[in-house]
């Protein structure tokens, strides 16, 4: 099948396409797409159409390429302002409420496997709590992916609170895997030494996460490139720097790309919609090819054997191990109800993360390794199915899908180096009430009608230029209040600002 690269090429491309073609299907059925983009890769893997790939060294390396763009550009997406009232939340939930996650998941798997003999390989309860630990994290792709290409819009502060978890929980489920395979290969656990290089790992990956977004906001603004497709670039070297260089010093590399991404995201920057633009494109990329990596690493016909336990595991998980985990950790906390703690429950989403946490026990050559790989791969797929299908549907069962924000009909941002405010108006009867003319409405000084959308077509309005009802009108001044005084004068109180 690789005869030539020119055939590589070939295979990849098609891939890419029916991948693209898969997402857009899904979309219109309810389906994840990056579930879809598993079922591909297993579609054209070992027990399918045939490639042979079987490395989980390449997996694990493209893994850690992909999570450190998704995180890092989902710490860009990411507002301070909607995070610090639930960040205390958040941390405790991406540190607290793994722990509790790997033990009672773990606990479970140990006594099920106990209660049913010898039907399945018997796992010792280390290698329980390792099966559970590799899966105590809630997946930033597919939170990321399934809330934004849904839009869901939540009461709550949920979103935030979800995306925070999401990006931030990998470090503690890393540190776990890796703690539990030490322990299992050499039969030795020190606590507090582990306890301490925990703390260590983030406290490094936090603190060097944040250095390098300052830097790097720094040197993007400072930089005088004729070529503004460099600023993207240089902010994807930044990305692999960060994650390379605090994963050398000791540090979690994961926490540390998404800290910056978030310090990066609120600061003002040059090109910043070309540069969002670019890595949303980027991320994208990168989630497909990681599910279709993963998708290929597994043999299909593996996981119906352990089909019965992967199905136990995983409902018990959806049931009740995150919502006791959710409940017990929000416990101190009045600011989400009971209705919004459910929710946190239903979406704990499995995802790309745990299948690769899961290519380190086999890369380690971990007694039942093998087991463990396709136990999370089942998982990942039951959660995908169940939860990443019905997150909307739960959301209004729940009563919690907020109004979604108005939308910018012109798409137009102006540089932050221009200091001005942009805002969009819809033209109403009451607007029109004194004539419906640009030139009869009452505008202050400094303030000029720039665009009109009218349908799907926009032009530059003159004085003349008769305004229907249902028009938007782009308007742009030297500062808002001016905006706010010819709003009052004309009664406008449906319109969508936008300051500099």
């Amino acid at each position: 099948m690789f005869e030539n690269p020119e055939m590589v090429l070939l295979i990849a491309s098609v891939i890419l396409f029916l991948s693209i073609f898969a997402g857009k299907a899904g979309y219109r059925i309810g389906l994840p797409a990056l579930l879809l983009f598993l079922g591909i890769g297993m579609l054209f893997g070992s027990d399918g159409l045939g490639i042979q790939f079987n490395d989980p060294h390449i997996a694990q390396f493209i893994g850690m390429l992909a999570l450190s763009i998704i995180l890092f550009s989902g710490g860009m997406d990411t507002k301070v302002t909607d995070i610090r009232p639930i960040a205390t939340q958040g941390v405790i939930l991406a540190t607290i409420g793994v722990l509790l996650t790997t033990f009672i998941t773990g606990g479970f798997i140990y006594y099920l496997l106990e209660l049913i003999g010898g039907r399945y390989v018997h796992l010792t309860f280390p290698e329980s709590l390792l099966l559970a630990a590799v899966m105590s994290s809630t997946d930033s792709a597919s939170v990321f992916s399934i809330l934004r290409s849904k839009g869901v819009y939540l009461k709550e502060n949920l979103r935030p609170t979800l995306e925070l978890e999401s990006g931030s929980n990998d470090p503690m489920a890393y540190m776990l895997t890796i703690i539990l395979i030490s322990f299992i290969q050499l039969g030795d656990m020190n606590i507090a030494k582990a306890s301490i290089e925990l703390v260590v790992q983030l406290g490094i990956g936090a603190v060097l996460g944040y250095l390098f977004g300052k830097c790097a906001v720094f040197v993007i603004n400072k930089m005088d490139i004729d070529n503004e497709s460099f600023y993207p670039i240089i902010l994807l070297a930044v990305v692999f720097f960060t994650f390379a260089a605090t994963t050398l010093l000791k540090g979690n590399g994961y926490l540390a790309v998404y800290l910056t991404g978030l310090v990066v995201g609120n600061h003002k920057i040059v090109h910043k919609k070309s540069i969002g633009t670019f890595f949303d494109g980027f991320t994208w990329l990168f989630q497909i090819v990681m599910f279709l990596t993963l998708g290929l690493l597994v043999n299909p016909r593996e996981l119906l054997p352990i089909a019965p336990i992967g199905l136990a595991v995983g409902i018990f998980m959806i049931l009740f191990a995150r919502p006791i985990t959710v409940f017990l950790c929000l416990i101190p906390f009045k600011n989400f109800s009971f209705r919004g703690k459910l929710y946190i429950s239903w979406v704990g989403l499995r995802g790309a993360v745990p299948i690769i946490f899961a290519t380190y026990p086999l890369i380690a050559g971990v007694d039942h390794a093998g087991l463990i790989f396709n136990v999370v791969f089942f998982i990942t797929i039951l959660s995908l199915l169940i939860q990443g299908t019905t997150v909307t549907q739960v959301a209004r069962w729940l009563h919690l899908v907020d109004a979604p924000p108005r939308k910018d009909g012109f798409g137009i941002e102006l540089p932050d180096e221009i200091k001005s405010a942009m805002s969009e108006i819809e033209i109403t009867p009451e607007v029109l009430c004194h004539g419906n003319k640009l030139m009869e409405l009452t505008l202050p000084d400094h303030t000029l009608a720039v665009m009109v959308k009218r349908g799907n077509s926009y032009f530059i309005p003159k004085g003349n230029t008769e305004l229907q009802e249902s028009d938007r009108l782009l308007m742009i001044s030297d500062n808002d209040e001016a905006l706010l005084q010819s709003y009052e004068s004309l009664g406008i109180t449906d319109y969508t600002m936008k300051k500099n």
